[in-house]
């Protein structure tokens, strides 16, 4: 029997094209996208749609038992910057949600959890020059602390119940395909837009600022290849480091203006700027590497090229 898969919080960034790429590899009827609202039709038309709220226990399990779903990917959360702004809420749908398919699957009801941290888990005290697997987590934003204690649960959950639950830490994610949804290293999005549309753009960041980054490609490659690893070869059940590029704001712009030379930049660091300051600048990711075969394919310049090229058929530009 296929891999019957369902996708909590399908509609965000990353579980849209999570989505796409797991139907492609698994056939569309074998993967159930939901989420509590339908605001992305073209995902919700695409295939098996469900609206579910994360934190309803009992819509969750049912959706499992009616479509006989062995493995859940759990992609529903308020990120960093929203997560300031709705403390409790923050913590109410992102501990919840996580007990909910960690109970299901501690109850025989699913058999594989897929859910993601973040380098929001590390704080101003772990080592910024790449941050080892094992190292000092002390974070400073809500949402930071309920991945840190999200990673403890699940590798509770796995020593004590025997669940077979896995992790990634993603650093920041660049894709022409979603909106961000409310993170610290949006900035790295919108940038590209507002290349295209406007020629200039005010970054929320100091120049300066180095935060660890990826391609959506990569990030979608490194979420599969993970689950489809061998357990027998996993060491990590709280949450693997995972790394492709670093950068600053100063040269993605210079990456940008390589290709539009008359692009222009301004910098306004707002509250985002003490969320970043508190997070590593490189990340070690030696462990995935060594244990899944984990391997990133875009740098920066690939990464812009693709980005531009993508947006300027969007917008209509030449």
């Amino acid at each position: 029997m296929p891999s019957k898969i369902l996708i909590i919080g399908a509609c965000g960034q990353i579980g849209s094209e999570l989505t796409t790429k797991l139907r492609e590899i698994h056939g569309t009827e074998n993967v159930i996208a939901s989420d509590i609202n339908t605001r992305k039709l073209d995902l919700v038309n695409s295939g098996p749609f469900e609206i579910i709220d994360a934190k309803n226990f009992n819509a969750i399990k049912d959706c499992c038992k009616n479509h006989n779903i062995d493995t859940v990917y759990l992609m529903a959360a308020l990120l960093s910057a929203t997560g300031e702004k709705y403390p409790m809420e923050a913590w109410d749908l992102n501990m919840n949600s996580l007990f909910h398919v960690l109970n299901l699957a501690k109850g025989g009801n699913i058999k594989r959890v897929y859910w993601p941290s973040s380098i929001a888990v590390f704080g101003p005290t772990t080592p910024r020059e790449d941050t080892p697997q094992h190292t000092i987590c002390e974070p400073t934003t809500v949402y930071g602390i309920t991945k840190q204690v999200g990673e403890r649960w699940c590798e509770y959950y796995y020593k004590k119940y025997g669940v077979d639950v896995r992790s990634i830490r993603y650093p920041g994610i660049i894709s022409h395909k979603a909106m961000p949804g409310g993170g610290t290293t949006d900035y790295a999005v919108e940038i590209y837009h507002e290349a295209i549309k406007k020629g200039t753009y005010e970054c929320f960041l100091s120049e300066d600022t180095s935060l660890p980054m990826m391609f959506m490609d990569d990030a979608i490659k490194a979420t599969i290849d993970l689950m489809e690893a061998p357990g027998e070869n996993l060491t990590i059940r709280s949450s693997y480091n995972l790394s492709a590029i670093s950068f600053t704001p100063k040269e993605i712009y210079e990456s940008i203006k390589a290709q539009m030379p008359d692009f222009k930049i301004s910098y306004k660091p707002d509250f985002r700027q003490a969320i970043a300051d508190s997070w590593p600048s490189s990340i070690d990711d030696s462990v995935a590497r060594q244990e899944w075969n984990w391997q990133h394919s875009f740098d920066l310049d690939a990464m812009t090229a693709e980005m531009l090229r993508a947006l300027k058929k969007k917008y209509h530009a030449s």
